[in-house]
């Protein structure tokens, strides 16, 4: 779906007294009508949403009053993980070991992640799994709108943080490259998914009889998604995550 620009001012940050202490962003927002407190399931990251109207004391009041469910929450979060070398990280739906290679780039071969021992490791296999997705996006993509008798626009692969893929109502489809790491049939269902947005732009249930003559077992995958997407999202890649 096309996004809409952002009614959020910049945020200001606030560390909630305790053991341990937590920061959490203030974010006034023109849409919002009340507090909402949400926690990452990516990272732990915690933010609070409030009306422009509102009282900063207020918030501060409703976010002590949360406390013990945030902390529960941010206890539940998967903690941020980077490759390295001698390490697994997540490829196509399982654990593949990171071993030190020749050369500038990653590569995946015989089951294995082999990369340049240094620094710039974890950028090199980011580099290796966007191309990955790229590739396995693309052909998904052709199957399902062939199968659908529908073109689409550019095909764009990017690292969000709150969609796994979206499709514009030009037909531009976007990608998170992250779902190289999960298994073939999830990432085969999001492209489903997306590509089905080209006959239904919406989720009624004509879009998701579309969606289940591209995906027959949808259901299953979007599943395993909403379960294990969280863990996707807290792998680091910068060139000093490690």
């Amino acid at each position: 779906m096309a996004r809409r620009p952002s009614a959020q001012t910049e945020a200001r940050t606030h560390v909630l007294p305790g053991d341990p202490p937590i920061e959490v962003a203030l974010r006034r927002s023109a849409r919002a009508r009340r507090f909402s407190l949400r926690v990452s399931r990516a990272d732990g990251r915690v933010s609070l949403s409030l009306p422009v109207w509102a009282r900063e004391a207020e918030a501060l009041a409703f976010l002590r009053e949360r406390e013990a469910w945030l902390r529960a929450h941010v206890d539940a979060a998967p903690g941020i993980r980077a490759p390295r070398v001698g390490g697994t990280v997540p490829l196509l739906g399982a654990d593949r070991p990171v071993l030190a290679g020749p050369g500038r780039s990653a590569r995946f071969e015989d089951g294995a992640v082999r990369v340049p021992d240094d620094a710039r490791a974890p950028a090199r296999i980011k580099a290796l799994f966007v191309a990955m997705a790229r590739e396995r996006l693309a052909a998904a993509v052709a199957v399902h709108t062939a199968a659908l008798g529908r073109g689409h626009g550019r095909l764009t692969i990017r690292d969000t943080r709150s969609r796994w893929g979206s499709c514009t109502t030009a037909g531009d489809l976007m990608f998170s490259w992250r779902l190289v790491m999960a298994p073939p049939p999830v990432l085969d269902y999001v492209a489903a998914h997306e590509v089905a947005h080209l006959a239904e732009m919406n989720h009624s249930p004509a879009y998701w009889a579309v969606c289940a003559r591209l995906c027959p077992d949808y259901k299953r995958q979007r599943r395993w998604l909403r379960d294990n997407g969280p863990d996707l999202l807290a792998w680091r890649f910068d060139a000093d995550a490690g």
